[in-house]
């Protein structure tokens, strides 16, 4: 490590970004690419019904804009958080930047909204339906496991972020968490 000029903690924390980028981009094909990309061809064949253009054209960017979201939020999450989105992996801080300064879950946010953006983009109907199961247990995982665990591992700090940024729905002016008092 010296001979290349960093100091040791410099290169442990490179490291660990290298680590937590990997990790992430593993779950990101294993989990979202399943739920929003898998299941939907499964129950598709990404064959369309020829809905109406201006249906198709907002599903695509719906598409698009969901997907972007689940990159950057992920980003994030190797980044400021140090860690992945998986629970067996999970970051060193709490991730409260960028787009988590509005809503608390952007990455379920935008793994619905590539679901639905396909279904308005195929004419898929099925795929709204599976919109809603994906959201039921999304919405069960989160307050029964993610919700505990995250109040257990950051305590008030996590308290304080989930009293002032909703869960589901982005809030308009961005959330700045105060600083500690001295």
């Amino acid at each position: 490590v010296r001979q290349i000029g960093l100091p040791l903690w410099a290169y442990a924390r490179a490291v660990r970004r290298l680590e937590a980028a990997l990790g992430s981009g593993i779950f990101l094909v294993v989990a979202p690419g399943a739920v929003a990309g898998v299941v939907p061809w499964l129950l598709t064949g990404w064959r369309s019904s020829d809905p109406p253009a201006a249906v198709a054209a907002l599903g695509g960017l719906m598409v698009v804009v969901g997907v972007g979201v689940l990159l950057y939020a992920f980003g994030r999450f190797v980044v400021e958080g140090r860690g992945t989105p998986a629970p067996i992996a999970p970051t060193e801080r709490l991730v409260v930047g960028g787009l988590y300064r509005h809503v608390r879950n952007p990455m379920y946010v935008a793994v619905g909204m590539t679901i639905v953006g396909q279904a308005l983009l195929l004419g898929r109907p099925l795929l709204l339906a599976y919109a809603a199961v994906f959201w039921l247990v999304v919405a069960t995982f989160v307050r029964g496991y993610e919700e505990p665990t995250l109040r257990a591992r950051y305590g008030e700090e996590y308290a304080a972020y989930r009293r002032a940024v909703p869960g589901w729905w982005p809030r308009l002016r961005p959330w700045s968490p105060q600083p500690p008092r001295r």
